[in-house]
């Protein structure tokens, strides 16, 4: 993604996201509802899930802890396991494996880049928890790599599932793009991870792709790409930019017109402030999206929306090039102070009705029914939620 020349600050744990008083005060109206429902965003219970996760999340977390589902290898950095590097543990995959190929990455900090080829498909990866199984590098658009080639972790396979692990770049403020995870496999599920980096965290580069119960946090363009991608019930967190810079949450760049069945679909989650970016926020923009290419799509229904992004809700590419004419910026069901698309810009499709939302739910976007199942990853498959 064209970098906007934000430089970024120390990145902060997602457990640590919201324990200032004076930033709950920033993002949200302060009623006593509004605390509460922040408060319940942001919590852990004493397994260390986040509090919103869901009864059927939570068995399906507990089932994989507790060794139900059997890994075919381990991976640890103490020799506890079979290897000790994650791109061993992946390179132990047979080749022409049928059905699950089952990874279990112990906690630690790795320091590695891992790519997961086409040949290694059906891969499940999980780890010890979503602050405790760290994959982390510092690969940059800086150092002369192109911005796909920094990625942290890349994974080329269909039916990839990573289940409670970080991925991130910690190329820092001067860094400029730096991907934590490009995924380019049709068919891959995330599941209670966190991504987090600063330009181009997320990088969704093709195929379909479903997140559920997942941070994300970033500055410019930091969920971009080119898929068909749905991210569910997960917190969004947007980072304190430099001076003179703004924030740009999703940046879709489809290579065609391709009838609205690529894009990113935000549903269901909660679109905020970082901790240290909520003081800020009067003072740097940030946008839900920007067209990367003409015909950009972005969808966001039923999210609660803090009151930081900008009234206009959308913004150019650049001055020479807005790519503006042909978008699809839409808005359904969303709340919270920051959701009133009154004064949108006039170029965005701005609210739809709730049957033109339907389309983008997870059924007839990314048929989910056809592999979430099977991938063991709980989803809403319209616009109810589950309990």
């Amino acid at each position: 993604m064209e970098s906007l020349n934000t430089p970024w600050c120390l990145y902060v744990s997602a457990r640590c996201i919201l324990i200032s008083i004076f930033a709950l005060s920033v993002l949200m109206a302060s009623t006593d509802a509004d605390m509460s429902m922040y408060r319940s965003l942001v919590e852990v219970d004493h397994d260390g899930n986040p509090s919103w996760l869901s009864a059927g999340d939570r068995t399906l977390v507990s089932q994989i802890k507790n060794g139900i589902a059997q890994p075919n290898a381990i991976v640890a950095m103490d020799g506890s396991g079979q290897y000790k590097t994650i791109t061993d543990g992946i390179n132990s995959y047979p080749n022409n494996h049928q059905g699950r190929y089952i990874i279990h990455v112990k906690a630690g900090i790795y320091k590695e880049y891992v790519t997961v080829d086409q040949s290694k498909k059906n891969i499940l990866l999980y780890g010890d928890g979503p602050n405790r199984t760290i994959i982390t590098g510092n690969k940059s658009f800086t150092e002369g790599i192109q911005m796909p080639l920094t990625a942290t972790f890349s994974t080329f396979a269909e039916n990839f599932t990573a289940i409670s692990i970080v991925f991130e770049n910690t190329a820092g403020p001067k860094g400029g793009q730096a991907v934590a995870l490009r995924v380019k496999g049709d068919l891959s599920s995330f599941y209670q991870c966190t991504f987090r980096g600063y330009q181009d965290t997320l990088y969704v580069d093709q195929g379909r792709q479903f997140y559920r119960n997942c941070v994300i946090s970033g500055t410019i363009d930091f969920i971009c790409g080119h898929s068909t991608t749905l991210i569910q019930n997960s917190m969004i967190l947007v980072r304190k930019p430099a001076s003179g810079q703004y924030n740009v949450v999703v940046a879709d760049g489809p290579y065609q017109n391709n009838n609205l069945r690529t894009g990113i679909v935000i549903d269901h989650c909660s679109i905020l402030p970082d901790y240290d970016f909520a003081p800020y926020t009067s003072t740097s923009k940030t946008y839900l999206a920007r067209p990367w290419r003409p015909y950009s799509t972005a969808i966001f229904i039923n999210n609660f929306i803090g009151n930081f992004i900008q009234p206009d809700g959308y913004t150019i590419w650049r001055e020479v090039q807005p790519n503006n004419e042909n978008v699809y910026f839409a808005e359904f069901g969303n709340t919270g102070p920051g959701a009133n698309a009154k004064n949108r810009v006039y170029w965005a499709k701005g609210l739809i009705t709730r049957d033109e939302a339907a389309r983008f739910t997870a059924e007839p976007w990314i048929q989910a029914s056809t592999w979430l199942p099977s991938a063991g990853i709980p989803y809403n498959p319209g616009f109810e939620t589950l309990s």
